[in-house]
């Protein structure tokens, strides 16, 4: 009967500590559940923050951009539609002459923002009073060169 008590009294404490490992694994599976989410809040939100940093750097390249093209369209030429993909740029406009658009193509190789240009399509309208020309034009951004990063000094003072 003793052994039969002893042997009993093991297995409960057995079973006690069974249950009680088994509630831990519990908690810590919930634990690492809640871990995983934070991990992928965090990744979310640093994709965004990375998305919200590259439009913050891009935004002075369209403002520099838009100026360029002004600085670099002669007069007579005039743009009446402009568009924009990744560094592609198309350009449909108008012209008094074919000359213009040359003039165009020219100032655009010139630029320091702007290369390639690529004239598509051109068609003369002899149709009003004042011969023009239309024209379809692409040309792309030149890539900045990205500054270094500053080195930093990780040496600790003693």
């Amino acid at each position: 009967i003793l052994v039969h008590m002893s042997f009993e009294s093991k297995i409960t404490d057995q079973n006690n500590r069974n249950t009680f490992l088994s509630d831990e694994i519990s908690q810590l599976d919930e634990q690492i559940k809640e871990i995983e989410k934070l991990e992928k809040q965090k990744q979310e939100l640093l994709n965004r923050m990375q998305i919200v940093q590259s439009l913050q750097q891009s935004r002075p390249l369209v403002v520099r951009l838009f100026d360029e093209l002004v600085r670099q369209i002669p007069s007579g030429v005039y743009l009446t539609k402009f568009e924009r993909k990744k560094k592609r740029l198309s350009l449909t406009g108008v012209s008094e002459s074919t000359p213009r658009i040359s003039a165009f193509m020219r100032n655009i190789e010139k630029s320091q923002w702007l290369v390639r240009p690529d004239v598509s399509d051109i068609k003369a309208n002899t149709n009003s009073s004042m011969p023009t020309t239309t024209f379809n034009m692409s040309a792309r951004e030149k890539g900045l060169k990205k500054r270094p990063k500053a080195k930093t000094n990780n040496k600790r003072r003693r």
